[in-house]
């Protein structure tokens, strides 16, 4: 199966000749309560920057980051977006094996890869490179830090470890531990509501990838947005309070729809399996509500839709079309 990316309102919206802000996007997970106040806020002072090259290396954002999690800045590789890194990173360590789920653009960057199973961990491979990825998307399930910690120092090959979500989650972060052989990729995307400018970064011993790739990864006005959101701890705080409780309404009201099961939330968006996925996917998109088709996806071959947690009249508007979908 092509796992394709959710987040295509623009597309669809040119396609219905609407506009784009008639669309509710569900297929993409990014904050619900938008961009920190103090990121536009950058994104104003900053404009006069684009005149200008942004710094060679993002050094400013890499030396926040490290001390954001406690690395050196040496360690911290800021990127175009997490995709832009992980295909960075795939290409370096040449085709290994996905622990799926997985999110889909690693299938892209390794189309050749082999795939064993996140949730049964004596399917790991003992050598070769290796994604994992925590908290699972689109599942949510989440791995133990320590259980990954104890697998990639007992192997061979490097170990790439997508954390994508986990800002959403109580969870410890394994990108203090990165190096050697360990590797976390983190986004700047999801958690602070930023995929338009595209930021992320790579955590690990990268100083031979670094060495390699083109100058300015990073555009002056994404720098000085994720600068802006990361002393941003108020606006941080309330994003995880909200997700945590509309996360936990959203699931209880579709769990009680007929015919679908709703996985535990864990980060800002649920699972749920349903035999009517791909049905209920092109219903909501006629209703110009996108949701998420997980339908056979590498890891997960059951009909399943993940559906991103959104505010509360939104996320309404989901459960009145899952309503009139499935006749309740």
């Amino acid at each position: 199966m092509a796992v394709t990316h959710g987040g295509n309102i623009f597309s669809v919206a040119s396609q219905e000749g609407i506009a784009w802000q008639q669309v509710l996007d569900f297929s993409a997970s990014i904050n619900p309560l938008g961009p920190s106040s103090a990121a536009r806020e950058a994104i104003y002072s900053a404009v006069d920057r684009i005149a200008h090259y942004p710094e060679r290396t993002s050094l400013d954002l890499r030396e926040r980051l490290a001390g954001e999690w406690g690395v050196r800045p040496e360690q911290v590789m800021a990127g175009n977006g997490a995709t832009e890194l992980l295909f960075e990173w795939c290409r370096h360590f040449g085709t290994g094996t996905i622990a799926a789920p997985a999110f889909g653009e690693f299938h892209r960057a390794w189309p050749e890869a082999r795939i064993c199973l996140l949730a049964e961990r004596d399917s790991w491979p003992a050598d070769g490179p290796v994604v994992l990825t925590r908290p699972a998307n689109p599942t949510g399930h989440l791995i133990d830090a320590d259980t990954v910690l104890r697998y990639s120092r007992g192997r061979t090959g490097p170990v790439l470890v997508d954390e994508s979500f986990l800002d959403f989650c109580e969870a410890e972060s394994l990108t203090s531990r990165a190096g050697g052989n360990l590797f976390v990729l983190r986004s700047l995307t999801k958690f602070w509501a930023l995929p338009g400018l595209r930021i992320g970064a790579l955590v690990g011993d990268v100083e031979a990838l670094a060495k390699v790739r083109a100058p300015w990864p990073v555009n002056a006005l994404a720098a000085a947005a994720a600068l802006a959101s990361l002393a941003d701890c108020e606006h941080a705080a309330r994003t995880r309070a909200f997700v945590r409780a509309e996360s936990g309404w959203l699931a209880g009201e579709l769990a009680q729809l007929p015919g679908l099961h709703v996985w535990a939330p864990v980060a800002n968006y649920l699972f749920v399996e349903t035999p009517r996925a791909t049905e209920l996917t092109s219903f909501a998109a006629r209703r110009r509500v996108l949701l998420r088709d997980c339908s056979d996806w590498p890891g997960f071959a059951n009909s399943a839709i993940r559906v991103a947690v959104r505010k509360r009249w939104e996320n309404e508007i989901l459960i009145g079309v899952c309503r009139e979908c499935l006749c309740v």
